[in-house]
């Protein structure tokens, strides 16, 4: 079992950026595909982005590729989001997310740990 704890979200102009973070408990970290996800009010949570257990493969959601970084130091068991260029679309609660899955996945139902979210908004 691993527990994450995601940390880095605030108010931020449009254009500016916030790098979130994300703890994990246990010494498994690395075995696990981790993932951000966010959701807006009124909306569904949705994908964002996928790291592979070593870090070497990632996939990200069209609407945030070119702008967001994801990455992790499994030394650390710490994931990271680095956002860019952010936009009011962008404002929402984000989650991390680890998945047993054997390769990084975009669906939500292949991850079995969620950490609590941290708020990011973006004013225009």
């Amino acid at each position: 079992q691993v527990q994450l704890v995601e940390s880095g979200g605030g108010l931020v102009q449009a254009g500016g950026s916030l790098r979130l973070s994300c703890a994990a408990s246990g010494r498994t970290f690395s075995r696990y595909v981790m993932g951000w996800f966010r959701q807006a009010p009124g909306k569904e949570r949705e994908f964002v982005a996928t790291i592979s257990w070593s870090g070497g493969s990632t996939i990200y959601a069209d609407s945030v590729k070119g702008r967001f970084t994801i990455s992790r130091d499994n030394a650390k068991n710490t994931m990271y989001l680095q956002m860019n260029n952010l936009k009011p679309e962008d404002t929402a609660v984000y989650y991390c997310a680890a998945s047993r899955a054997a390769t990084t996945t975009t669906r939500r139902g292949d991850y079995s740990y969620w950490g609590q979210g941290t708020q990011v908004t973006v004013s225009s």
